[in-house]
């Protein structure tokens, strides 16, 4: 007899789980945050997952561009609701994983965003830690991890990871 399928409410929980234990065991908060959603759906794409270590710290270790685990979880959508090469010439074929993305987005921004409703990766580490390091620099990186910078940032993956299971689940996403 094959087991029972798992409850929403389950992959939503082992998603946050993964994606607190891979953030603090492996950093970098874009794969983390795919890891974690696609082990937690049963799937895997080593592409995907290959294709988000650039985008760590805000693109590049930066803190420059968008929250990485934001960044993960959209590809994720995208991946599993987006617009293939084959329709690549109809516009509102993406606009399902738009959407979802869209609502990510917006529940991140009430969460994590603060005062100035951001999703810039120093922005969102000033608003939570009142600092942002330069992670290029290797004192600052070790200063990093001796401070809350692991804690945060492992609960923010964790919870992206969580509410990507949930809008994918909701919207249409079957796992076998």
């Amino acid at each position: 007899m094959e087991p029972k399928p798992k409850s929403k409410d389950q992959m939503m929980e082992k998603a946050y789980e993964l994606g607190v234990k891979y953030e603090k065991e492996c950093t970098g908060c874009a794969q983390t945050v795919v890891a974690a959603i696609f082990e937690a759906l049963g799937i895997w794409n080593e592409d995907v997952f290959k294709a988000a270590s650039g985008l760590a710290n805000g693109l590049g270790l930066t803190g420059e561009g968008s929250c990485a685990a934001l960044l993960g979880a959209s590809m994720v959508i995208s991946y599993l609701f987006g617009r293939e090469h084959k329709d690549f010439e109809e516009i509102y074929k993406p606009m399902k994983s738009y959407g979802l993305v869209k609502k990510l987005l917006n529940q991140y921004l009430r969460e994590y965003g603060g005062e100035s409703k951001s999703c810039r990766c120093s922005d969102v580490q000033r608003g939570l830690m009142g600092i942002t390091w330069d992670l290029w620099s290797m004192n600052e990186m070790n200063d990093s991890f001796k401070t809350q910078m692991v804690d945060n940032c492992s609960k923010i993956v964790g919870n992206i990871a969580k509410l990507t299971v949930k809008l994918l689940l909701e919207n249409g996403y079957v796992p076998e």
